[in-house]
């Protein structure tokens, strides 16, 4: 009686690597370097990040020129001005920007999430990053670094155009002047704080006309609503609004009766921005997609 022997399945490398639809999951994740090259990738190849950023710049030259032209001294002395008066004269018209700025960069943050969700994106950045959070942190960095750079480049711009007319008029000041350089750089970081704010919000609200309504709702008309309050609590909380607390950080303006240390300011700014991400974090972990 003859045997026969059926083939039996050859045995799988030691160390092949899965293929195919039933790759395992863990091989296709991706590594937080990856992870801030496609958050990268995905912010810049979108038109809104690309207007929102010129018309930041645009609009932050343009004002810083219509402000120090408009500078009426009245026939004043202008040699008689001190030095420190000439440089909060600079810094203010140098960073007048970030007053219309705060907006661009609140709704560009709201639609850099708010995009992924009306598209069916967020879909494919979850199954690629299982754990969501990471995904969430990578494009807060992306936008946080980025707006800080090109707010950079609208204040530092806004300072030159802004200190060439004002020294037709007799003021002077240069950029390293600490009463300058530090609202230079203070209104930079606060335009990528409210990006990254205005992120958690439309994370949470994970769609672009509600999360921009929240937010310009928070940024601009919360602040006109109470001012018009004649309330002595009405005016207690102005100061601790993150808008006012962001353009008070390096002492510009001042919405509170009693001196607030700059330290504080920032400190509200980030208090707002870490209930944003929070509350976007803890969403985005048990909504699903």
């Amino acid at each position: 009686m003859t045997t026969t022997t059926l083939p039996t399945a050859p045995e799988a490398a030691p160390n092949a690597t899965p293929s195919g639809p039933g790759k395992d999951a863990a091989a296709i994740r991706l590594s937080a370097a990856g992870l801030i090259r496609s958050e990268w990738i995905k912010l810049r190849s979108v038109r809104s990040t690309v207007w929102s950023y010129a018309l930041l710049v645009v609009f932050s030259l343009g004002l810083a020129a219509i402000m120090s032209a408009s500078l009426d001294l009245q026939g004043a002395d202008v040699s008689m001005v001190p030095a420190a008066n000439q440089a909060t004269f600079v810094a203010q018209a140098s960073t007048f920007g970030v007053f219309f700025g705060q907006l661009i960069v609140a709704v560009l943050g709201v639609l850099t999430i708010s995009g992924e969700y009306s598209t069916g994106m967020i879909r494919s950045t979850l199954a690629a990053v299982p754990n969501r959070l990471p995904a969430l942190w990578a494009k807060a960095a992306v936008l946080f670094v980025t707006t800080f750079l090109v707010g950079l480049v609208s204040t530092v711009g806004s300072y030159l155009v802004s200190s060439a007319v004002l020294s037709g008029k007799g003021l002077h000041a240069g950029l390293f002047d600490p009463a300058v350089l530090f609202p230079v750089l203070g209104g930079a970081l606060y335009l990528g704080l409210i990006a990254v704010f205005a992120l958690g919000i439309g994370t949470i609200v994970r769609s672009g006309a509600g999360g921009i309504a929240v937010v310009l709702g928070i940024v601009l008309l919360v602040p006109i609503v109470l001012q018009m309050i004649p309330a002595a609590w009405a005016t207690s909380l102005l100061p601790y609004l993150v808008s006012n607390a962001g353009i008070n950080m390096f002492g510009l303006m001042s919405f509170s009766q009693v001196p607030i240390e700059w330290w504080v300011d920032l400190l509200v700014v980030l208090g707002w921005l870490a209930a944003g991400l929070v509350g976007a974090a803890v969403l985005l972990k048990r909504r699903d997609a």
